[in-house]
């Protein structure tokens, strides 16, 4: 596993190694020694699978407040998304700002997300499908999100109007 820096500090691509043979793969998709070899959160006790149906589908921006703010690790196991972390720590260079990745089911990696950050994707592919690793169970009371729109964001999202959950719907800016 290799791990590259974003244009997001603390924000990580971990480019997997696949071993391949006549049978298929195998990869190693999360290691506690590399992760902490880098100074990266390394307990992730709850895991989440999401399942998207149609091409559009838009989830996020979200995040989780302290102290029950939550380091994820996504990766696209089937599909095509398009991926945004927005910076939403004070202390950050990069506060208020965001980066947007391609992340894809035949391509061998998982974006490190840190705590402090919103996280939302965009489905580019009639089907996909998520897996989370979360540094912290979901708490309902810590749920934060900033509006899709957000327009000091300005997020160039590939498909308009984007389908969204009523909650999404509804969110509001974010207080920056």
């Amino acid at each position: 596993m290799q791990i590259q820096a974003t244009v997001l500090p603390g924000v990580w691509r971990l480019i997997l190694a696949p071993h391949r043979d006549a049978r298929g793969e195998f990869m190693r998709t999360l290691c506690r020694d590399t992760l902490c070899n880098h100074g990266l959160v390394t307990d992730f006790p709850q895991c989440n699978l999401v399942r998207n149906h149609q091409r559009g589908v838009l989830r996020g921006l979200h995040f989780q407040r302290e102290p029950h703010a939550e380091t994820k690790l996504v990766h696209c196991l089937l599909g095509q998304l398009f991926d945004v972390v927005a910076d939403l720590r004070p202390e950050s260079a990069t506060y208020g700002q965001h980066a947007t990745f391609e992340l894809d089911g035949a391509r061998d990696e998982v974006l490190y997300v840190p705590a402090g950050c919103a996280h939302g994707y965009q489905t580019r592919s009639a089907e996909s499908l998520v897996y989370y690793h979360m540094s912290h169970p979901h708490t309902p009371t810590a749920e934060g999100q900033v509006r899709w729109d957000d327009p000091r964001l300005r997020i160039a999202w590939p498909t308009l109007p984007p389908l969204l959950s009523p909650r999404d719907a509804a969110a509001a800016p974010f207080a920056w």
